[in-house]
């Protein structure tokens, strides 16, 4: 079982985020932020890779390239929160569930309201 955490905006669906370490970051880390659209870390995590690539050789610049990766691994969901944050949406629930979807239904059980901000505009 994983524990999502659900932000809400007015305006836009709900967004779904994943508690834990995510392999994704660890292993794309500036582009998996900036696919999830958290501009600013990957700007960070872009800057911070690019700087241990220029300022460290050999078996040290192995040690910090990995201990970048598992930094940005435990700490990317929580970069994408902030980024949400920035976006305007708020924490709203708390989810545990075995994978998105089912999270996803649970959020539609609680919250039937929000099932109106996932139709087109057209079928409403």
């Amino acid at each position: 079982m994983s524990t999502w955490t659900v932000h809400l905006r007015e305006d836009a669906p709900p967004v779904l985020v994943r508690e834990g370490f995510s392999l994704g970051a660890a292993l794309f880390g500036p582009l998996w932020l900036a696919l999830h659209r958290a501009w600013v870390p990957a700007a960070f995590a872009l800057a911070a890779s690019l700087a241990v690539g220029e300022l460290a050789a050999g078996g040290t610049l192995a040690v910090l390239e990995v201990g970048l990766a598992l930094l940005l691994g435990v700490s990317g969901h929580d970069m994408r929160r902030w980024s949400l944050d920035r976006r305007g949406f708020t924490l709203s629930e708390v989810i545990t569930a075995r994978n998105a979807d089912s999270a996803f239904v649970t959020l539609l059980d609680r919250r039937p309201d929000l099932g109106d901000r996932l139709m087109p505009a057209s079928a409403v």
